[in-house]
């Protein structure tokens, strides 16, 4: 081995508990994200389906009554 390499693996040696922390980190970091991404697509998917499934009910209602008037304006007409 030239001594360059023996100097970066010295080196790497060394530090070795520095590097495997900073990996296990990173590791941490790249779980948490993907896990934080993954909840808000579920959140986005169940509020989207929820948006389309969940129909408000009406509150009032409009009732044709004409023909049950003018069935009453005849009787009355009959009974005069």
């Amino acid at each position: 081995m030239s001594q360059a390499k023996v100097d970066r693996y010295k080196e790497q040696k060394a530090n070795r508990q520095k590097i495997m922390k900073k990996e296990k980190m990173e590791r941490l970091a790249w779980k948490l994200g993907g896990c934080a991404a993954l909840a808000l697509l579920v959140v986005w998917v169940g509020v989207s389906a929820y948006g389309r499934i969940h129909v408000p009910v009406a509150d009032t209602y409009e009732i044709k009554t004409e023909s049950v008037d003018h069935y009453l304006d005849g009787l009355n007409a009959e009974e005069e």
